[in-house]
């Protein structure tokens, strides 16, 4: 990859031979990301880490940081069905939620960068779309009218909380290897 005329090689965890879980037990996507992050950047890489996921507002910004273990697994489908299950008696109205996606970069000199990006969306009644993964058969983009499920790639990655959060890291980043 290049940036600002500096050339960088990304390398995987397995790349670089690290095989441990990194514990994410942080409380917010911002933290998680940068304990992810911190882990890479002790061993003297530029560690970058992201966290994500769905926050809906009737319930108080559930799953949040749990989207993934919402249903006590690392399964989808118990995950949209506990959701659909808080959910079922919540009007039409009140079923506002937004994907969140954060990005976390640290330096091995310890300078720490995130980015955030978010997408705005209604939780439905039920499965629309046979693409993505997780929760996205449920979260409708009203601009669209499609669901994430629903979406090809080039639509999802124009306005997803992902495409969001690495545009916003591209101009951090860029500025911050300038120095």
């Amino acid at each position: 990859a290049d940036a600002n005329g500096k050339a960088f090689t990304i390398l995987s965890l397995n790349d670089i031979g690290f095989t441990d879980d990194i514990v994410e037990d942080g409380t917010t996507f911002e933290e998680n990301a940068l304990i992810k992050a911190r882990t890479v950047a002790k061993l003297g890489y530029i560690g970058i880490a992201d966290d994500s996921g769905l926050c809906v507002d009737a319930l108080n910004g559930e799953p949040g940081v749990y989207s993934a273990r919402y249903a006590g697994g690392h399964d989808d489908a118990d995950n949209n069905r506990k959701l659909l299950e808080k959910m079922k008696n919540v009007p039409t109205e009140k079923r506002s939620a937004h994907f969140v996606s954060v990005i976390a970069c640290v330096f091995p000199d310890g300078r720490e960068l995130t980015a955030r990006g978010e997408c705005p969306g209604t939780i439905l009644y039920d499965y629309r779309g046979n693409g993505g993964f997780g929760y996205d058969p449920l979260f409708l983009y009203e601009p669209m009218d499609k669901t994430f499920a629903e979406m090809n790639a080039e639509e999802k990655n124009s306005i997803s909380h992902r495409a969001n959060a690495m545009h916003k890291f591209a101009e951090i980043f860029a500025a911050a290897i300038k120095t």
